[in-house]
């Protein structure tokens, strides 16, 4: 479906919510090392709580293994100066939808990455700095599924 890569995430808890999330989703969950954590850790496996098992998580040691392993097509890098709007893309199966560090988001090297195919903003109040990752990235995930049709969920009438 859709795979969803954090750039070197600092903070367990947003990691344990993208865990689940990929669950739910049918998404791929890839990280990019330095975590700011390691998997024994409580936050972690508290907000993954029993999805982990059920999610498709990878940790990568660099960014450009990511791009080796994933062999991405297209790339939507999630950044507060995006120049459009995330329900102005066409969203494919297989997309990358990434994401920086909470502290500081994604490093100008990393927009500028000829990988990069869009920078893409989601709408907020001027003069905020930024939304949660776990919850930009469900709004980003959940936008992309819906525009799939939400393909493979069990739709109740």
């Amino acid at each position: 479906m859709f795979r969803i890569l954090f750039l070197t995430p600092e903070i367990p808890g947003n990691t344990g919510n993208a865990i689940r999330l990929a669950a739910i989703t049918g998404s791929e969950l890839h990280l990019v090392e330095p975590l700011g954590f390691d998997f024994s850790d409580a936050k972690l496996r508290r907000a993954g709580l029993d999805y982990h098992d059920l999610a498709v998580v990878t940790v990568h040691t660099s960014l450009e293994a990511a791009w080796t392993a994933l062999a991405p097509e297209r790339v939507f890098a999630f950044t507060s100066d995006g120049e459009a709007s995330y329900t102005d893309i066409a969203y494919q199966p297989g997309d990358v939808l990434m994401f920086g560090r909470e502290s500081d988001g994604l490093p100008e090297d990393v927009k500028a990455d000829p990988h990069i195919t869009a920078r893409v903003r989601l709408p907020m109040l001027p003069a905020l700095r930024s939304l949660n990752l776990a919850n930009a990235a469900s709004i980003a995930v959940f936008e992309a599924w819906r525009q799939n049709g939400f393909a493979g969920a069990q739709i109740q009438a």
